[in-house]
């Protein structure tokens, strides 16, 4: 049975994705931030969601939050992300976030429709989010950071950049806060640029960041509980669902492409009906490693030990490393479906858009650093 919520977010969701269709191609083409996107999602007040209710949020499950993000990446990848990031971070306050400060933060995403980046990876660190080499700097209640970030998504459109920083000067690298950093008391002061071949309008370049702000706004739990509990198995899972939206759009154009030969040859299946036929197959596994993997967090959610274990930080990085494979495979499968119909950029059927962006979902976030630290934990996992 739809609930009440679930029918209020399913009409919010059609209002939004006319606007994601509208503008998908030109953002795209112009690696712009999806401006009349982002303000459809906060119209609908689609970037609160995930908060609970007792603070005006939308009080949505990770597993509602998922097929919020299918639908998004259908249309369009680029603002899939920078919603499945805004909410990866949010989920991190809500999770993590255990004082007065962090509750009225909360209460002002949800009425100013804030949108909410992150800083957690920094120039010399090779990648590794576990480990900070920039740190936080006391003055009593006064706090300050400053970090060079190989890449900031939606930076210069964010209200708010969640950093990662070592405790204090004195403290290792893998001793590391969350800070919320607001604006205007941030400075980002660009280094680089964003022309990629996909998810061109996630605006992706890096900056120098400096940020002052109070002690009231490091996050109550250290990072790597955050880290583990909370922002990659929501992430991993939400990218999935981005990527999921992807193949399904490409899915839609090869079952139209086979349907319109069809029509031609009455009674005689065309020969690329099989090839249809094996891409449900691959598209069925994606759907199942995405929903699978929101059902499980779900069920182990409020149990550190759970979240904490070697176990499921390798489950959770392989829903990763297995989307982003399997979009891939099912667009570049329903590239050969479509034909020339597909591989022309000027048409309905153009699967060119979406081939660029899933390429993006193995390289944007390195499988072959997911796959690394995978080799490492299997080395001390001893499996059930």
């Amino acid at each position: 049975m739809t609930t009440v919520y679930e029918s209020s977010i399913d009409q919010s969701i059609t209002d939004v994705l006319a606007v994601l269709r509208t503008y998908a191609d030109e953002v795209d083409r112009d690696a712009r931030f999806p401006t009349e996107s982002v303000d459809a999602l906060r119209d609908a007040g689609l970037l609160g969601v995930g908060i609970p209710r007792e603070f005006g949020g939308g009080g949505a499950t990770l597993t509602d939050i998922a097929r919020i993000s299918r639908a998004l990446g259908a249309e369009c990848a680029s603002t899939a992300m920078i919603f499945v990031m805004h909410q990866s971070q949010v989920l991190s306050i809500v999770r993590h976030g255990k004082s007065d400060a962090m509750a009225d933060l909360q209460r002002r995403i949800v009425t100013d429709r804030i949108l909410v980046a992150s800083a957690t990876t920094e120039i010399n660190i090779g990648g590794d989010v576990r480990s900070s080499s920039c740190a936080v700097e006391y003055d009593g209640e006064q706090i300050t950071l400053s970090r060079n970030a190989p890449v900031i998504s939606y930076g210069e459109y964010a209200q708010i950049v969640l950093a990662t920083a070592r405790r204090s000067v004195d403290s290792p690298p893998s001793d590391q806060v969350l800070v919320v950093c607001e604006k205007p008391d941030v400075t980002l002061v660009k280094t680089g640029t964003w022309d990629t071949l996909g998810f061109r309008g996630t605006c992706s370049p890096g900056f120098m960041l400096d940020a002052r702000t109070t002690t009231s706004n490091i996050l109550g739990d250290n990072y790597g509980d955050i880290s583990a509990q909370t922002m990659l198995p929501v992430a991993h899972v939400l990218w999935g669902s981005a990527w999921l939206g992807i193949a399904d759009a490409a899915v839609t154009k090869a079952r139209k492409s086979v349907q319109k030969a069809a029509r031609k040859t009455p009674g005689t299946p065309p020969p690329s009906a099989l090839r249809l036929a094996e891409l449900m197959v691959v598209h069925e596994q994606l759907v199942d490693t995405v929903f699978g993997a929101a059902a499980k967090f779900e069920a182990v959610s409020e149990s550190s030990a759970e979240l904490g274990a070697i176990g499921f930080a390798l489950k959770i990085n392989n829903v990763k490393v297995t989307a982003s494979t399997l979009v891939i495979d099912i667009v570049g499968k329903a590239l050969q479906i479509c034909g020339i119909s597909g591989y022309r950029q000027d048409g309905e059927m153009s699967i060119g858009r979406h081939l660029r962006d899933a390429h993006g979902s193995a390289i944007m976030v390195s499988n072959e650093r997911i796959l690394g630290h995978n080799a490492q934990l299997s080395l001390v996992y001893k499996g059930k």
